[in-house]
């Protein structure tokens, strides 16, 4: 049950994502979460720097769709603009959103990579679903309260992985 939490790959953010080495491992589409993994849970627009990143994956022919738990108002604000599909209210863990999006962009599980900052949410749900996972580092230390009570819980998760040997990375 507990390998259901571990990620495939850990990196510190989503620069350290590159298309070349996904197309290798086969992967032709990213289902991203967007807050605390591409820009911090309270700014409301891309960067130049996330704007670059998006525009590179698309030039490598790599879709992207933007799922997050967040209101329709918050997603639609940031990926409109990057003219991205996005869903929102996703509920994840549950993996009914990871799988319509997979569908829409009518690619294989085995094709897509689920890229997110929490376990509880990203992971656990990008895995029920099926797909090849990354845990990116969160862009900052803050979070919403719910955020908050999740960290909780996966900071125990995180430590008794590290107990067992399953990760080595750090926080």
């Amino acid at each position: 049950m507990l390998n259901y939490f571990l990620p495939n790959e850990h990196v510190k953010s989503i620069f350290d994502i590159h298309p070349a080495v996904l197309k290798d491992k086969g992967i032709k589409g990213i289902i991203t979460d967007l807050d605390n993994t591409l820009v911090a849970w309270d700014v409301k627009e891309a960067t130049s720097e996330v704007i670059q990143w998006f525009k590179l994956m698309r030039e490598h022919g790599i879709k992207v769709t933007i799922i997050s738990n967040n209101n329709q108002e918050r997603v639609k604000v940031f990926s409109e603009p990057l003219d991205t599909p996005f869903v929102f209210s996703a509920r994840k863990p549950l993996s009914k959103a990871f799988k319509t999006t997979a569908e829409k962009m009518d690619l294989k599980n085995e094709e897509i990579v689920v890229i997110g900052d929490q376990l509880l949410t990203d992971v656990l749900g990008g895995n029920f679903a099926g797909f090849y996972t990354i845990l990116v580092v969160p862009i900052v230390q803050t979070d919403g309260k719910i955020t908050q009570f999740n960290r909780r819980i996966e900071r125990r998760i995180l430590s008794y992985m590290r107990k067992k040997g399953k990760i080595s990375w750090e926080d």
